[in-house]
């Protein structure tokens, strides 16, 4: 029996918002990005810093899910989490990650592909101490991508911790939990075009340091 549905096939929207050209970009992709991201915030873009994290998990499917960039630097970008949740387990298992932004307002996305290291001690409790103090405490409360039975067991983790540190002002950041910066190696901007004739811009990176940029079909 067929599923019904709208008309999926026939969703249209026209691209009109913007042209991108290999001569105007930068030589740094982080910098080109960097640009970008500023110009989704001055759009208000819905969340610009939500991203689509793909990871290699450890029976060989692709696993994706939106986490949060927080941190834009020199040599690439991070983000948080637990270690020992789903995502945490599978870059333990491969460091190689790709990740997605799409910013809808701007018609625009990015996808970066790279490799994954752990954030220093010292990054993660920086970070963790400027959270908001029920962020901190779900943090400790949330066995996260565990199974559990049912929502007041978390609501009840919540509030033992939350009694655990009600005498005190710092919250510890627990040793599961902290940061991973993504290192890119091939960077890809994409802004949509008319009639499906989108522009995409694509950095390689080399063995000696150095980007190559390209144009890619679209």
């Amino acid at each position: 029996m067929a599923i019904e549905h709208k008309d999926i096939a026939g969703i249209r929207e026209d691209y009109v918002k913007g042209i991108l050209s290999k001569n105007e970009v930068k030589s740094d992709p982080l910098k080109q990005f960097e640009i970008w991201f500023n110009q989704a915030l001055d759009a208000s873009v819905t969340e610009p810093n939500a991203m689509v994290l793909s990871t290699i998990s450890v029976n060989e499917f692709p696993s994706s899910r939106v986490v949060l960039l927080k941190d834009l630097q020199q040599n690439g970008l991070s983000f948080f989490t637990n270690y020992q949740s789903q995502k945490g387990k599978d870059l333990d298992n491969c460091n190689r990650v790709s990740v997605l932004f799409f910013w809808a307002e701007l018609q625009r996305q990015v996808r970066i592909e790279g490799y994954v290291e752990k954030l220093s001690p010292e990054d993660s409790d920086e970070y963790f101490a400027s959270r908001p103090r029920g962020s901190r405490i779900g943090a400790w409360s949330s066995p996260q991508s565990a199974v559990i039975p049912d929502r007041d067991f978390l609501e009840k983790k919540v509030e033992r911790f939350a009694q655990d540190f009600e005498d005190s002002e710092e919250i510890p950041r627990p040793d599961f939990w902290g940061g991973y910066i993504v290192k890119p190696v091939k960077v890809e901007f994409w802004q949509g075009r008319s009639s499906r004739l989108h522009d995409r811009i694509q950095y390689t990176l080399e063995e000696n340091g150095t980007w190559i940029i390209n144009r890619l079909a679209p």
